[in-house]
């Protein structure tokens, strides 16, 4: 292998053992050195009360196990090598980049529909620099880690997400965050399309909505674009006393 091909996306070779991370709708064979933890948007706009959500109407009085679960994830990612990559969903304190009223995404967001019918609050919503944007106390990224900011609800839209994996090699992705329904399951659909293995942690996500709504992203997801597991397969597959070889 020449140096190019040593240094280049696809290229890298992957390093330690291939272990089967137990799933649904059936397990998953990964390597720490593809693999990323995505952590989706776990903001105050998302998961604290007097955030967006919140604001709008949407219940997120049962995300602190969520975030209890994500730290668990984390640690596990972190102590195994496994990267691990924040999604923070926002825009510039003038929302250019949410696009106007030419964007789809003006009409339907719900920060920005809350915002205008409550003028008092224009200018506080997932706005960059504000309390709202920022990633919750408890998740806070470390040295190794790495921050993608996002304008639309998949990570991969106008982002530099993409070209962050394929330069470390990284072909599995596994998902936690808010909300399943909406940016981790826009996330995930994206990265089917560009070739991702994408895996949820379905314990360490939460909805925006009625539970019917976790349960139908859990179903789209099992179904059609990627695989369900859960914190407790995801720490004991990775914990390097526990882990089995296989092969893929």
């Amino acid at each position: 292998m020449n140096a190019a091909e040593h240094f280049s996306g696809y290229g890298l070779a992957p390093t330690g053992a291939t272990l089967k991370l137990p799933a649904r709708p059936e397990p998953l064979a990964l390597k720490a050195s593809e693999t990323a933890l995505i952590v989706v948007d776990m903001q105050n706009a998302y998961s604290t009360k007097g955030g967006y959500l919140d604001l709008a109407g949407f219940d997120v009085s049962t995300t602190g196990p969520v975030i209890e679960k994500i730290q668990q994830a984390i640690a596990a990612a972190r102590a195994a090598g496994i990267q691990v990559i924040f999604l923070q969903n926002g825009w510039d304190d003038r929302y250019v980049e949410a696009g106007g009223p030419g964007s789809p995404n003006w009409h339907k967001s719900n920060a920005l529909k809350t915002m205008r019918q409550r003028p008092e609050l224009a200018g506080t919503l997932l706005a960059k620099g504000g309390w709202d944007y920022q990633l919750v106390d408890e998740l806070k990224p470390q040295p190794g880690d790495i921050v993608v900011p996002k304008p639309r609800y998949s990570g991969f839209f106008n982002s530099q997400l993409d070209s962050t994996l394929r330069a470390r090699g990284i072909r599995n992705l596994v998902f936690t965050g808010i909300a399943t329904n909406v940016c981790v399951e826009s996330t995930l659909r994206d990265g089917f399309h560009l070739e991702y293995f994408g895996v949820v942690l379905a314990d360490a996500t939460h909805q925006a909505g009625p539970a019917f709504a976790q349960q139908a992203a859990l179903y789209n997801i099992e179904t059609f674009f990627g695989w369900v597991s859960s914190v407790a397969d995801f720490c004991s597959t990775f914990a390097p006393a526990e882990a089995t070889v296989t092969t893929r």
